[in-house]
């Protein structure tokens, strides 16, 4: 019989495997053309997968495992005929109701204490949990079953992640998760980081008095003709042109034993989602103007929270700006992002004193921390660089009249 193979899609050049994170259809069940099979996650976004020809699934592999690209995971059955459409319904006299589950509900044995706990924290009635003890009687173990069953709704979509920790068994001291695919993907990408760079961090600050009054001069005029708010980071990443510009070696890459110029300026802006950190990329960030920027990156960033997103968005990214103020952090190290040599880490935006013309004045300001790969940039060009995009966001309208 006629049999289809269902492999594993390429996600990216530098992608060669991902984590098959969970099944959208059972096996044995009739799909068709575009419906999506399975949920793939790597290290850099989530995407379904969708059949290409119509048939009977058979699954092969199990939710949880890592998959290389390429490999197969299912099989369709191209011959099997999709299922006929249910008769007509017909008339309540015709054939009578069937007797409901409630009477044997009444009879089912109350459960115990844990159990009753553990069902009133979820707002679960006992009569929606199947009962494993004798009589029917729900467990602890039944509520904890039926609490962590994923919930796929009729179209389909994949159920969204759980917010929180699962609730702790009576009397115990911990609990223990299994990390999700994308964060144990994020964990080992991180750890790879450290291992595999010489990083070293330098700081500065920056008085944000300049662009605070900019957007409050400009932002209602700037969003009602672009339709977008004149942000921060618009004015951080043409900043960050700048200096990259003046500093190629921080734009740079390492390949082997080679330094990879690059000659265009791909920004990658960090975004926090409800699956972890995902950095987007923004394109010629050379050739955007503000309104480009602000837009660009609203895009990006709802396509990243809506799990939208694809690998095109987030590879090949020159240099990246990660914001940690939007969480209130007043100082980080961020950690590079291979094969990148430099990131730039934002902070909160704290009045305090300063010293200005030597006077003592309260000002916005905000540290800046540049992360750099030492084996290629030295410390006095981290530094300067650091300086330029100091320089730059202080000084707003240099940027805007290009001088």
């Amino acid at each position: 019989m006629p049999v289809e193979q269902v492999r594993v899609p390429r996600a990216g050049e530098s992608i060669a495997e991902g984590t098959l994170n969970r099944w959208l259809k059972p096996d044995g069940a009739f799909v068709n053309v575009d419906d999506p099979l399975f949920e793939l996650g790597t290290d850099k976004a989530t995407q379904e997968v969708a059949a290409q020809v119509a048939g009977v699934l058979k699954i092969l592999v199990k939710e949880g495992e890592t998959v290389a690209v390429e490999s197969v995971v299912a099989s369709i059955d191209t011959d099997a005929k999709a299922p006929a459409p249910p008769a007509a319904s017909r008339s309540a006299a015709a054939e009578p109701p069937r007797e409901s589950a409630k009477p044997q509900a009444a009879t089912q044995p109350a459960p115990g204490p844990a159990a009753s706990r553990l069902l009133a924290e979820a707002g679960v009635s006992a009569t929606a949990v199947a009962g494993t003890a004798p009589g029917g009687r729900v467990t602890k173990g039944d509520v904890i079953a039926h609490t962590d069953a994923p919930k796929k709704p009729a179209n389909g979509t994949p159920p969204p992640p759980k917010p929180a920790a699962p609730a702790p068994a009576p009397g115990s001291r911990i609990t223990r998760q299994p990390m999700s695919p994308i964060r144990k993907r994020i964990a080992e990408r991180l750890l790879a980081s450290q291992n595999t760079t010489a990083t070293l961090t330098t700081f500065n600050e920056a008085d944000m008095t300049a662009i605070q009054e900019l957007r409050a001069k400009y932002n209602e005029r700037f969003e009602k003709k672009h339709g977008a708010k004149l942000g921060f980071m618009s004015v951080f990443v043409k900043a960050a042109v700048e200096a990259l510009k003046a500093f190629p070696l921080v734009n740079a890459r390492i390949d082997g034993s080679d330094i990879v110029h690059q000659h265009f300026y791909d920004i990658g802006v960090a975004v926090s989602t409800e699956k972890g950190l995902m950095v987007p990329v923004l394109r010629g960030a050379d050739d955007l103007g503000f309104a480009d920027i602000e837009k660009r990156i609203g895009e990006l960033a709802k396509k990243a929270r809506d799990g939208k997103i694809s690998v095109t968005d987030l590879e090949g990214g020159t240099f990246t700006i990660t914001n940690g103020g939007t969480f209130g952090s007043m100082m980080s190290t961020p950690i590079l992002n291979p094969p990148q040599v430099a990131i730039l880490g934002m902070h909160s935006i704290i009045k305090r004193p300063v010293a200005v013309n030597d006077a003592v004045v309260i000002r916005p300001m905000m540290y800046l921390a540049l992360s750099y790969d030492h084996r290629l940039i030295d410390g006095r060009d981290a530094v300067q660089f650091l300086v330029r995009v100091k320089e730059c966001v202080e000084n707003p309208e240099r940027m805007l009249l290009d001088i």
